[in-house]
């Protein structure tokens, strides 16, 4: 999946916090006549894995994160939540997990019980310990929102629909790089393997100068083309949108807007709307792998907008009453997001990295490498249509994106469409996370 927009100052944090008893729920929920009740199903994880007390505090080997375990009672208006929606989200989930060791009997659980609250609330409290999440002794981090476009458009070239949306480019080629050749800036051979691909060998045919290219701590692939005998980065976003691809890559529709489709982009994935009231699912194929840069920023620095309105909406407005800066603007992000055509009706959620349709208002991306995806998530932040009310939430990690970066640290994603949009380009407010996992199994770091 997919990169996401990263706008405007910190809100103010606001968390409406409950006074609860700290009394933890017995693990398999049991009532005291025990006689008349049968026993719990077995639970493979506790037989093998380690049951934890509350206030348990761990810090897995090369993880900069500690997790300490905790009540459910201490989870803000925990016992306020939708759990029936939660559910129906982590049932999602599981159509990944379900066949992992660790999630087997957890899922097996969640896919017997009904999506009524009382059901749901029981299922979480009875298979789940809650551990917060903090990071180099904060336990406070950044909250922002996504959410998936709707742009107006056309699948042909019109008069009104002039931007392209361009697939993946015939000459583009993905070479996966080795992790001892991130901090690199050596010169390697390598060769073409077919379908966009590539590989490094000492016997390659082109020559690549790692020093040219965009390599980050984090960096899995070489994204670039043939040129000579060399193999070269990739074009830029300002090298595209200046006609760098005419002829190199399909086009699966015209946008009306070139502001709206940036900020496609951004989020990774999005709907084009034609005349006709269709709709075509546009999903994430590649990306150029050049980092994302905030336009944001860049227009606060040039006195177009104060930095705290740049929000998604006033940075489109001033776009339109500055058609001639469009292109400067634009170009500062070199990141470049090629799209597919997904199928899938309408109404379900675009694809998230864990690859289940993600839920409005109840998914998440997250930084898997703190967070274990498809595991339920508790978030604690602030709302952003009213900094002074909690948006207190028991959510699904399902996505990741190129900015989520740190274990404090989600992107909430609020569904698509106009009003979504609004929410997630106000939506950036400190918060808390606590990361829900198996009874029995422990928060692990996947560098």
């Amino acid at each position: 999946m997919s990169p996401q927009i990263r706008l405007a100052a910190l809100a103010a944090l606001t968390l409406l916090l409950t006074a609860c008893p700290t009394t933890m729920p017995s693990r398999q929920g049991q009532s005291s006549h025990t006689h008349n009740n049968p026993p719990a199903p077995y639970n493979p994880n506790l037989a093998t894995g380690n049951a934890v007390s509350h206030g348990t505090t761990l810090q897995p080997t090369g993880s900069s994160a500690t997790y300490r375990a905790v009540s459910f009672q201490e989870l803000p208006q925990w016992n306020e939540q939708s759990f029936g929606e939660s559910l129906a989200a982590f049932q999602k989930s599981c159509l990944k997990l379900a066949n992992q060791a660790k999630w087997q009997y957890t899922c097996a659980r969640a896919n017997q019980t009904a999506r009524n609250t009382a059901a749901a609330k029981a299922f979480f409290e009875q298979n789940f310990t809650p551990w917060q999440v903090s990071e180099r002794g904060q336990a406070s981090g950044k909250i922002t929102g996504y959410y998936e476009p709707v742009l107006h458009g056309d699948t042909r070239n019109t008069s009104t629909a002039r931007f392209p949306i361009y697939g993946i480019p015939s000459d583009f080629v993905s070479i996966p790089l080795p992790a001892n050749l991130r901090n690199s800036k050596a010169t390697v051979r390598v060769s073409p393997t077919g379908n966009n691909r590539g590989v490094i060998q000492s016997n390659g045919a082109y020559i690549a100068n790692l020093a040219q290219f965009p390599i980050t701590a984090r960096t899995t692939a070489l994204k670039g083309r043939f040129v000579g005998n060399q193999f070269v980065p990739y074009f830029t976003r300002a090298q595209i949108n200046a006609g760098a691809l005419n002829g190199r890559a399909p086009i699966l529709g015209y946008a009306n807007d070139p502001v709206e489709l940036f900020f496609m982009h951004i989020q990774g994935s999005g709907r084009l709307r034609t005349p006709a009231g269709n709709f075509v699912r546009l999903g994430f194929a590649d990306k150029n792998e050049y980092p994302y840069v905030s336009i944001g920023q860049y227009m606060s620095t040039r006195g177009y907008l104060p930095l705290a309105q740049t929000s998604m909406q006033n940075i489109k407005s001033w776009m339109g009453k500055n058609p001639n800066r469009l292109a400067e603007v634009l170009g500062q992000n070199p990141s470049y997001v090629f799209f597919k055509v997904l199928d899938g009706s309408s109404d379900q959620g675009p694809v998230g990295a864990l690859g289940v349709p993600l839920t409005g208002g109840y998914s998440g991306a997250v930084d898997k490498h703190h967070i274990t995806l498809g595991a339920p998530l508790f978030l604690a932040t602030s709302h952003p249509a009213n900094a002074n009310a909690g948006l207190n939430r028991l959510i699904v990690a399902q996505d990741t994106g190129s900015a989520i970066k740190g274990a404090v640290r989600v992107d909430y994603f609020w569904g698509y469409g106009d009003e979504a949009g609004q929410l997630a380009g106000r939506h950036n407010a400190t918060g808390y996370v606590w990361q829900l996992l198996p009874l029995g199994v422990l928060p692990t770091y996947q560098p």
